[in-house]
């Protein structure tokens, strides 16, 4: 009993909204000279109408409809995914990046050690770099640092 009470009081109140929004306003100044304003047109055909205000006319800013916000809504979400996808690609790019910048480094530091570093070749057997093979191979270590590692 209770809930059906909230509900016809709710369906009061929305009924009360609804109908002055429709409703035009009229302004006008009556035989005394008061100001009148009233939502019913002035009751003799006399009395000069000063101005009606529609409720329904178009104020210059029109109010987007139920299906453009929708699709302004979609597309912002549209852009949201995007924006989130190409933030990750750009994170694992950056990871790899520092990851092989990381091995370069470790590479160089090896190679400028002095110790023996071995290689296997085409067979699968192993063979040790001479001097000139640790220059050349360090020469190009550094130029991929010096362009890929600028941190």
């Amino acid at each position: 009993m209770r809930s059906k009470r909230h509900l016809s009081i709710l369906a009061a109140a929305l009924c009360a909204i609804a109908l002055p929004v429709s409703a035009a306003i009229y302004q006008w100044k009556d035989a005394s000279g008061k100001t009148i304003i009233s939502d019913k047109p002035p009751p003799t055909a006399g009395v000069p109408l000063e101005r009606k205000i529609d409720a329904d006319a178009d104020t210059g800013a029109r109010q987007p409809s139920l299906a453009d916000r929708d699709l302004e809504f979609r597309k912002r979400q549209q852009e949201a995914r995007e924006n989130a996808e190409k933030t990750e690609k750009d994170e694992t790019a950056a990871a790899r990046r520092n990851e092989n910048c990381l091995s370069a480094r470790r590479q160089l530091q090896t190679l400028e050690s002095g110790a023996r570093v071995s290689l296997r070749d085409e067979k699968g057997e192993r063979y040790y770099m001479d001097d000139a093979q640790r220059g050349q191979e360090t020469t190009k270590v550094r130029q991929f640092l010096e362009a890929e590692c600028t941190e």
